[in-house]
């Protein structure tokens, strides 16, 4: 009796779970299916197809979809893939692109404040310190509040690298730059070198290399070791031009990018997912620094080999230099309300005694009004 009972359970039982599976079958979606409907965001980075930082973003956007659960798919594209570089913010806003990753050096034109919120000419070399800038003296409210303004949703500043210039000529002091035609972004980094001679002009990082081959520009700042000879520069140029050792770089030290998306889109995230990109960006800007760095480590000998001469300016270079960026700080800062509530800030990190950047009579007589 115990087994024609337990004969006729099991029967019941497996009929019973064959009309659970075919009810499930019709009201769950296959696993392929609900894949299928993870949402695809286009994102344009600034770094072109093929480069070390490039690669980096790549990798990274491919590991959203398993951060947000199969929510999201980040579909990486490179510099003017989908629009120009200097129409990402644009096409983002418009609806063309979800997000972005591109460099902060192409706002100034439309947001003075900008030029204060990536690197500008002798600002601070450590990455540590723009960390504490945007998290700890909230800059990162501000940069958010701005691009609000602009219908974007600030996420986090992703670090890269120092800039480099790579010139025809060979630059020893401020002096040689008078007179060469040489690529730089707008701004206050552009209106620096015009006071020292120099004769500049915008380029996408693309449009670089032709131009050197060319002979249409002399010289180029553009990005670190590693992109820079990924690009080619070593080819159409023999001198890479940096500062002394205790400033590397005298006008883009550190040179961050940034993630950020439409505001509509962004809106259209539930809190959970906000907070989850927000922690898989900061994560990535430490990622995305240490693999450019990685990448530089096996990049300078190749300038070598390829018989590149690297040039440090001197310490009366540095000094100089900074006695003609400063009075731009302050006049770019008083173009709006916003670049200099941003430069405030900047100089009070400065001060501040673990960095010992800036002392008082290097800004004497200057303010922000």
């Amino acid at each position: 009796m115990k087994n024609a009972s337990r004969r006729e359970f099991l029967k019941t039982t497996t009929k019973a779970g064959v009309a659970a599976a075919a009810v499930a079958t019709v009201s769950m979606p296959h696993v392929a299916g609900a894949q299928a409907k993870t949402r695809e965001l286009k994102i344009q980075s600034s770094w072109s197809a093929g480069t070390v930082g490039y690669k980096l973003f790549e990798a990274w956007c491919k590991t959203m979809v398993e951060k947000t659960g199969g929510e999201l798919d980040f579909k990486p594209f490179p510099e003017s893939a989908v629009v120009g570089d200097f129409q990402v913010f644009d096409g983002v806003r418009n609806g063309v692109l979800d997000g972005q990753n591109i460099f902060w050096t192409r706002w100034p034109s439309r947001m003075p404040a900008a030029n204060f919120l990536t690197s500008w000419p002798m600002a601070p070399v450590r990455p540590d310190v723009w960390d504490v800038a945007y998290y700890s003296y909230g800059l990162i409210d501000i940069a958010r509040e701005l691009y609000a303004k602009n219908g974007l949703y600030f996420v986090a500043n992703v670090h890269h690298d120092l800039n480099l210039i790579h010139s025809k000529k060979p630059i020893r002091s401020l002096n040689d730059f008078k007179g060469l035609k040489i690529r730089m972004p707008g701004g206050i980094i552009a209106e620096t070198f015009a006071a020292l001679g120099a004769r500049t002009t915008l380029l996408p990082g693309s449009e670089v290399y032709p131009a050197l081959e060319k002979g249409t520009i002399d010289a180029a700042d553009f990005v670190g070791p590693a992109v820079d000879y990924d690009l080619g520069f070593h080819q159409v140029t023999k001198y890479v031009i940096m500062g002394p050792t205790s400033t590397p770089t005298l006008h883009q030290a550190v040179d961050p990018l940034d993630i950020a998306f439409s505001l509509r889109v962004w809106e259209s995230f539930s809190p959970r997912m906000k907070a989850v990109i927000e922690d898989a960006a900061k994560a990535f800007s430490l990622d995305h620094y240490c693999g450019i760095q990685k990448a530089n480590v096996a990049a300078w000998p190749k300038y070598a080999a390829a018989g590149n001469e690297v040039i440090h300016l001197s310490e009366d270079d540095v000094i100089a230099f900074k006695k003609i960026a400063i009075p731009l700080w302050f006049n770019w800062a008083n173009k709006d309300k916003d670049a200099g509530r941003v430069l405030k800030i900047w100089l009070e990190v400065m001060r501040n005694p673990s960095f010992a950047i800036l002392n008082e009579k290097d800004v004497e007589g200057f303010e922000i009004k």
